[in-house]
């Protein structure tokens, strides 16, 4: 397994596996702590690990969290997604930078997003399995969502969006979401 710094994110790493195929199939570690160890990032930080299932065209994001932020590690598992990340972090200097990626079961990549970024993806293909390695445990009062939509972010989705959640689809724009609370 290789780490690969993804330029356009600081701090967001790609994690790529090398698989051991055969006639059986293949066999894949998606997951070494001393790799994950080697770009700074503490393996024994994450908490939770989480698994979603969607249908082709469902969009999932874009979602960020509050307070101290959470990083993840997000890995398709099975099928393929559209996965965008979109750093909100002010003092990174690449803050604003959109980077999307293709992850899917057949190349088993993970890309480790750092606190303070925005994530979301689209199913491509019917199902999709995401597994999420989360760095705290979940607090509902801590999300924030924004508009998959937006024009400002103007997200390059694939495919035409067959489904969102109720949340999802009545985000407020990048503006509106950061907007500070007095």
């Amino acid at each position: 397994m290789k780490a690969i710094p993804v330029p356009e994110i600081e701090g967001a790493y790609l994690f790529e596996p090398t698989p051991h195929v055969d006639d059986r199939g293949f066999f894949s570690r998606t997951f070494d702590r001393d790799v994950v160890a080697s770009v700074g990032i503490d393996p024994d930080g994450f908490v939770q690990d989480s698994l979603s299932r969607s249908r082709k065209g469902v969009v999932r994001g874009m979602h960020l969290r509050g307070g101290a932020g959470e990083a993840k590690l997000v890995r398709c598992s099975h099928g393929a997604i559209f996965d965008v990340v979109v750093d909100l972090r002010p003092d990174s200097p690449t803050f604003r930078n959109i980077k999307t990626f293709e992850l899917s079961g057949e190349t088993q990549v993970s890309v480790y997003i750092p606190a303070g970024c925005a994530h979301g993806f689209q199913s491509l293909t019917d199902p999709s399995d995401v597994a999420y390695r989360i760095d705290r445990a979940h607090n509902p009062a801590e999300d924030i969502t924004i508009s998959y939509k937006d024009p400002e972010l103007d997200i390059p989705w694939p495919l035409s969006v067959t489904m969102v959640s109720d949340r999802d689809e009545r985000a407020p724009s990048l503006g509106e979401a950061l907007k500070p609370t007095r």
